[in-house]
């Protein structure tokens, strides 16, 4: 009776991932076709490799080398709002890329509060473009990021060991050698493998902060090469460089998983007797407030400064903000139903959910160029720049709703799967009686989390949008290349909350009656 449920719920997955492969490697082999030669790599393009490869190195090892002290001093300090903050810490992940520029610009820029500063400590002010530019920007998304995979972590350890630890009189060091030190070795090369290839494919902040031949990625030099030069053999080099740096980081993430909370142990709550000295404390609040201060300030400067733009804002921002609006939403929509299709058939074959999760590998300036070349043989590409946005925003956040789907199902089916087939429950009426109840909180954090990066995307827009058919991201881009930074602060705010309003909503519904 099992196999009756996996053979109707099979073809959906085979036609997802029919759809991912052809949006991967599909688009990929149109832009190779499409190309008339395919001469040698520049020095440049070479430098961008390498750009790419130690921008992405270096971000993810300092977002890793914070992330320890401030998920350690969050793992043992309870306070008021500890709950707020480490939620808030999940910000910047969902945070639209434009928006967090904006918000580093007024605080790390020419005239942002750092820079006065040192103006008047009679200092130079400080420029946030260029390669350190890039990594400041990459640490502010993906530190966040680091902290919740290493708090986790600490969340894993049982309580008993702790305890332990104090019946042998562990200090600090004893215990961070014994209990902490095993547990980060092996968590800490798979936040970075992710982190790294987080970074490797980033487009909007190398656009922003980078550019030039000493801070162009891989990703920027794509763009470039199509929209400037239309040299697809030069794109389509570059593509593939990017996907082999992507499937090595993807490889080598594989062979690491983070620990899941509450493992072992009676699941008391952890005591740290180890952290009860004046030092240790200190230590602590350092980091907690560093860390807080680094990820709230820029978050704190768009709402002051956007608050006194939003009411000027012109009647383009307002029709650029409903076009994103629907683009979040279509996309959601299409990641999710793509997602469980794979999900549920990754049930009786685990190979689609790893084609599924092969997406973050590719390219999304890529994926459009492609489907350009495929569209500008039967129409006009401009006029499909949303359904074809929202589409490759769905499959490039696909590897994440998969993550949160695929262990909530298997868990589903563990459980009810023998009782479900005793009740011949098969099909359809399986997936709506014993998996969508138990799937309703991963989904709707899982929509939650599509819409936000689908509205906050600049990207493939870039490459379709007419000029009066812009997204909000690619409005405030326009509005901070022609120097109205009030106006763009202003519609940077306007995106902000319409990421996360989507966010909580979708995430609001998946909580209740869950």
């Amino acid at each position: 009776m099992a196999r009756r449920v996996f053979a109707i719920t099979l073809w959906p997955g085979l036609i997802a991932a029919a759809l991912v492969v052809a949006l991967t490697l599909g688009t990929l082999g149109a832009v190779a076709l499409r190309a008339e030669t395919f001469s040698a790599l520049s020095h440049f393009d070479w430098l961008a490799v390498r750009f790419t490869v130690v921008q992405a190195f270096l971000s993810a090892l300092l977002s890793v080398l914070f992330a320890i002290p401030a998920a350690r001093a969050l793992a043992r300090r309870s306070f008021p709002g500890r709950g707020l903050l480490i939620t808030l810490l999940g910000a910047p992940f969902i945070l639209p890329t434009i928006v967090a520029i904006l918000g580093l610009t007024a605080v790390f820029g020419k005239s942002g509060f750092v820079s006065v500063v040192l103006s008047w400590a009679g200092l130079e002010p400080i420029s946030i473009y260029g390669f350190h530019g890039v990594v400041l920007a990459h640490v502010f998304f993906n530190l966040p990021l680091a902290t919740r995979l290493l708090l986790q972590g600490w969340g894993a350890i049982p309580a008993e060991r702790f305890r332990l630890a104090s019946s042998l009189h562990f200090g600090p060091k004893d215990v961070f050698r014994h209990i902490e030190l095993p547990m980060l070795r092996d968590i800490v090369p798979g936040a970075f493998t992710v982190i790294f290839l987080i970074c490797t494919t980033s487009f909007a902040v190398a656009l922003t902060f980078g550019g030039g031949p000493k801070a162009t990625t891989v990703e920027l030099a794509i763009y470039e090469a199509f929209r400037y030069d239309f040299n697809l053999g030069k794109a389509s080099l570059l593509a593939l460089i990017q996907v082999l740096i992507c499937a090595l980081a993807v490889v080598l993430s594989l062979k690491f998983r983070v620990p899941q909370m509450g493992s072992g142990g009676l699941n008391r709550v952890v005591q740290r007797f180890d952290a009860r000295t004046v030092p240790t404390r200190t230590l602590d609040l350092f980091w907690i407030v560093v860390v807080s201060l680094f990820l709230l300030a820029p978050l704190l400067a768009i709402a002051l400064r956007g608050a006194a733009g939003i009411t000027e804002l012109p009647a383009s921002v307002w029709s650029a903000a409903l076009r994103s609006l629907i683009t979040a939403l279509g996309s959601a929509a299409l990641a999710i139903l793509m997602s469980l299709a794979l999900a549920l058939s990754a049930l009786r074959w685990r190979g689609l959910e790893v084609i599924g999760m092969s997406s973050i590998a590719a390219s999304p300036l890529v994926m459009g160029t492609g489907l350009y070349i495929v569209l500008f043989a039967i129409t006009d590409p401009a006029d499909w720049a949303l359904p074809i946005t929202a589409l490759v925003n769905a499959v490039m956040s696909m590897p994440f709703i998969l993550r949160a789907l695929g262990p909530a199902l298997t868990g589903a089916e563990r459980d009810y799967g023998r009782l479900s087939d005793s009740l011949g429950l098969t099909g359809l009426s399986r997936v709506r009686l014993v998996f969508l109840p138990r799937l309703r909180v991963p989904m709707g954090f899982s929509a939650g989390l599509a819409a936000a990066l689908s509205m906050g995307d600049l990207g493939v827009i870039t490459l379709f949008a007419r000029p009066e058919a812009a997204t909000l991201p690619l409005q405030i881009y326009r509005l901070m290349g022609s120097y109205r930074m009030d106006q763009a602060m202003g519609a940077a705010l306007l995106l902000l909350g319409l990421s996360l309003t989507l966010f909580y909503i979708f995430d609001l519904w998946g909580k209740r009656r869950a």
